[in-house]
């Protein structure tokens, strides 16, 4: 149930977009009872975006899960995520803020979890 939704500034060809999309299904693991199986992402590129007045490579990133975890978790997949994007899409860890939201209510095929 984890999904990540990353709004970049920076421009992405679709190999690259696919290159983020399998980086973060292989992180999400780092979030402890969380898998592949039922995580889902969507990354959306060239956004009108500034930080710290600049207009360098900017990344806003949102993780919501199912549940709770603990911040050390969320310590590791920030650092992970952070790496992952300056890798891939050139946007340098300090231009990159990550939240992570807890949701208590998750619904999938007709159904609550």
């Amino acid at each position: 149930m984890p999904f990540i939704d990353v709004k970049t500034s920076a421009k992405l060809s679709d190999i690259k977009k696919q290159e983020i999309e399998t980086a973060l299904t292989e992180s999400i693991s780092l979030i402890p009872g969380k898998t592949p199986h039922y995580f889902m992402c969507a990354v959306e590129d060239g956004i009108s975006m500034m930080f710290h007045g600049d207009k360098e490579p900017t990344a806003f990133v949102e993780v919501k899960i199912f549940g709770k975890s603990t911040r050390d978790a969320y310590e590791n997949l920030t650092a992970k995520i952070c790496e992952i994007l300056n890798e891939k899409a050139g946007v340098s860890p300090d231009f990159c803020y990550v939240k992570f939201e807890e949701v208590a209510n998750w619904g999938f095929n007709k159904r609550m979890f």
